[in-house]
């Protein structure tokens, strides 16, 4: 065998490399969704947008949720029996509000329960998926995030402020009609919250939990931990399967730049310090 048989086989076995790792990465999200649905007797399905190594050259491709993702759910749930709970996993920063809307109604209109968890963030649009559930699992140290809609990268309500400071013969025309459509877009994600919310707590405390997080009280990108999400009075649990944290394992980020964080990834537990080789307590 010449160099450039040995040449050829390597340039193969590298440009096959990605490839058999994405097949096993999938094989083992699918083995662990598989006993999550045996021990919970649920349909799960997770809908998780992190940044991963798609192609050969290794370029990252940042997710969102779009008209793929609820095309997908809305199938899920089509071939998921009425009386069959729903677990949902999700881990996003949010994205486009039909889609979004479409996941959220297709949830509240099955049957059985459905849980969403939250394993670390689910903003935006995420949050408007996770109101559509009968309960919310977060990590205590997981967030959710005001669903108040945005023009761009102009909140709408902020928009709607500029008409408020400034009289009307000295704002723009292309000002005027963004505030117009800002203020038709919050109504109509009011209304989507309040009624996403109304059969599970009643439609005074909806329209008060919709005008918090719809309307622009906070920044877009606020967290509302667990015990945010509570007061405001949805329901929420901090009780989070270890299977959960098991699966986002399996949905690394990109490994083609350098690592901020490093860690031993095994369960530390407490014990004697440590001495040094003079005997001294090492208590670092």
């Amino acid at each position: 065998m010449n160099f450039n048989s040995l040449f050829w086989i390597f340039l193969i076995l590298v440009s096959l490399q990605p490839v058999i790792r994405q097949k096993m990465l999938e094989a083992a999200r699918l083995r662990l969704i598989a006993s999550m649905e045996r021990k919970r007797k649920s349909r799960v399905i997770a809908l998780i947008h992190r940044q991963e190594t798609l192609s050969l050259l290794g370029f990252p491709l940042m997710r969102y949720i779009d008209i793929h993702d609820s095309e997908e759910i809305l199938r899920a749930i089509k071939l998921t029996d009425d009386n069959v709970p729903i677990d949902l996993i999700l881990h996003t920063p949010g994205g486009l509000v039909l889609a979004t809307e479409q996941i959220a109604n297709a949830l509240k209109k099955h049957s059985a329960k459905v849980t969403v968890f939250v394993p670390h963030y689910a903003m935006s649009g995420g949050t408007m998926i996770a109101l559509a559930a009968d309960e919310i699992i977060m990590d205590d140290n997981a967030v959710l995030g005001p669903v108040d809609p945005q023009l761009g990268q102009q909140p709408a309500a902020s928009i709607l402020k500029v008409l408020e400071r400034k009289s009307i013969d000295k704002v723009d025309d292309s000002t005027i009609i963004l505030a117009d459509i800002s203020e038709k877009a919050i109504r109509q994600v009011k209304a989507m919250v309040t009624d996403l919310l109304k059969d599970k707590i009643g439609d005074e405390q909806a329209e008060k939990i919709a005008q918090e997080i719809a309307t622009g009280t906070w920044t877009h990108d606020y967290p509302i931990t667990a015990e945010k999400a509570s007061e405001l009075g949805l329901k929420v649990s901090t009780d989070m399967p270890e299977t959960v944290y098991k699966l986002m394992a399996l949905f690394p980020q990109t490994a083609q730049r350098r690592p901020s964080v490093i860690y031993i990834p095994t369960p530390r537990i407490g014990d004697t310090p440590s001495r040094d080789h003079n005997g001294a307590r090492d208590n670092s």
